[in-house]
Order: C-alpha cells, then structure tokens, then sequence
C-alpha cells in the first residue's frame, strides 16, 4: 500500500507565504504605514494651520468640559473634559488618507481593469468572428460536396 505523506508543518507554512495575496498584503502594509507619515504630515502641517487660523494650531486642545471646573492637563487634570479636537484630528487624517488612496490607487486601478476588460472582450469577440466565418466557409464547402455527390450519383 502507499501512504500519502501529509506535508510538513514548515512546508505548508513556507507554501502560505509564497501565496500572491499574503506577499501583497505584506507589501500593502509596508506602504500603509509609510504612507501613514505622510498623511500625519499633511495634517499637521497644512490642515492644523488652517484650522488655527480659526482657531488654535492644535486640533487636540479642542475640548468641551462635562463636568467641572475643568482645570489642568495630563495626569493633573480635574473635572471629565471630552477631547473631541483629537478626535477631529483623526477624522480628518482619515478622510484625507481615504481620498488619497480612492483618487490615487483605487480609480486609476479600477480604470486600468476596466480598459483590459474591454479589450479582452474585443479579442474574444474578433477571434468568434474568425470562428464563425470559419464555420460558414466549411459549411459552405460541405454542402458544395454534397451537391457535387448529388450530381454525380444521377449521371449513368
């Protein structure tokens, strides 16, 4: 009898990494984070001045007190104080990163797949016209044996 080996546990680890989408994902996560700072930087530098001009440059000193007196900063600070300036902050990074990724990657992505569609489909389609004229072409040489079969069988 043959028995089949089960693959090893390395083996099937080292098959799983080899894997097309978890390299990518590795390559996505590596580009994220450095795509991360970026946004970070941006926030910092273009969105919080324009808010400052409103306002103050730091969107995390934005904050309404619950319940006072809210007095202090830190591990000093008195009364339930609601951050919600940090919040702001990260909604805007988010949206920023979201658009980014959407105007950058995403839409130029998604139009490049769509223009392969296309053109695959066109290729098909060219190749069933070969096909079918092809078709008609041996049709047309069968039924021009048959008639000439027909033809031949009535002559004594």
């Amino acid at each position: 009898m043959s028995e089949k080996k089960e693959p090893s546990v390395w083996e099937g680890f080292k098959a799983f990494l080899m894997r097309g989408n978890v390299i990518d994902l590795a390559v996505a996560v590596v580009i994220g984070a450095a795509f991360t700072n970026i946004v970070n930087s941006v926030v910092k530098g273009v969105i919080n001045p324009l808010v400052g001009a409103f306002g103050t440059q730091s969107l995390d000193s934005y904050s309404s007190c619950l319940k006072g007196p809210c007095t202090g900063t830190g591990d000093s600070a008195t009364g339930v104080r609601i951050l919600w300036g940090s919040v702001l902050g990260a909604t805007l990074t988010f949206l920023i990163t979201a658009a980014v990724v959407y105007f950058l990657m995403v839409l130029p992505m998604s139009k490049y797949l769509a223009r392969q569609e296309a053109r695959r489909k066109a290729k098909e389609g060219a190749e069933e016209v070969i096909e079918v004229s092809e078709l008609e072409v041996l049709k047309e040489i069968r039924d021009a044996l048959v008639a000439q079969r027909g033809s031949g069988h009535d002559r004594p």
